[in-house]
């Protein structure tokens, strides 16, 4: 019976996650939640994380506590993420507290919620570690035809790349597997919120589900020769190049 944790996964790809896994009657599904009671629209039997905050220093404190007595965990995947439109105006220009909450969301919080499931015993040899990322954290992609802004949710998705490849050197003598995705070009509110809607037909964008049954697929077969890797399951190539 495979036991699986889905951090960020009220909305978006992150929900999508848990009900694909959910419908799994052998699997046990743990999910997080910022609010303290469980959200509506899930199956009865994901079991959730509440008040799990990624802007709270204490959070990996909390969710690791939240699963004492519980067997180890063979899949965690960190799906959170915040993405807050910037640019680079005399009018506008970046905002310091907007920053920090992309940063802290999607590269700092996993940090510490890893290090706290890892020396609690809540994960094992054999134990995946899926961060979920985007192609907009590669330099290599990065082109003049884009144009700049969005700094922090760029740069943020950098950061989580490169944390994923030191933890997969420290967590390597354990056995543990860590794992960068760029989950594809989705359909969802978060896209939608930032005007990148008007893309999602040329960009060939997903719905959260579609995109959810491939990654669910594709970390079945993943095993720890390709830990450290960035890898694109929904993209025509994998994007080893994106640690450059």
């Amino acid at each position: 019976m495979a036991s699986v944790l889905v951090v960020g996964a009220t909305r978006g790809l992150g929900a999508a996650l848990v009900k694909e896994y959910a419908s799994d009657p052998t699997a046990i599904t743990y999910a997080t939640t910022r609010s303290e009671g469980a959200p509506d629209g899930f199956p009865d039997n994901v079991k959730w994380l509440s008040g799990i905050d990624l802007t709270n220093q204490n959070v990996g404190d909390n969710l690791s506590s939240q699963l004492k007595g519980e067997k180890p965990l063979d899949v965690v995947i960190i799906n959170a993420g915040r993405f807050m439109t910037e640019d680079f105006s005399e009018s506008g220009g970046p905002n310091w507290n907007d920053e920090l909450t992309m940063y802290t969301v999607s590269s700092i919080a996993p940090l510490f919620i890893l290090h706290r499931l890892v020396h609690n015993d809540r994960l094992k040899a054999g134990s995946k570690i899926i961060l979920v990322s985007s192609e907009a954290g590669s330099i290599t992609l990065r082109h003049e035809k884009e144009g700049g802004g969005n700094y922090a949710h760029h740069a943020s998705k950098a950061a989580l790349n490169m944390v994923g490849k030191l933890l997969s050197i420290d967590l390597k003598e354990k056995g543990i597997i860590v794992s960068i995705v760029h989950p594809g070009f989705m359909r969802t509110e978060m896209t939608k919120g930032v005007g990148f809607d008007k893309h999602w037909d040329e960009g060939g964008a997903v719905a959260p589900e579609v995109a959810a049954k491939s990654l669910v697929e594709w970390t079945e077969t993943l095993d720890i020769s390709k830990s450290g890797e960035y890898w694109a399951p929904r993209g025509p190539h994998f994007a080893t190049d994106l640690f450059e």
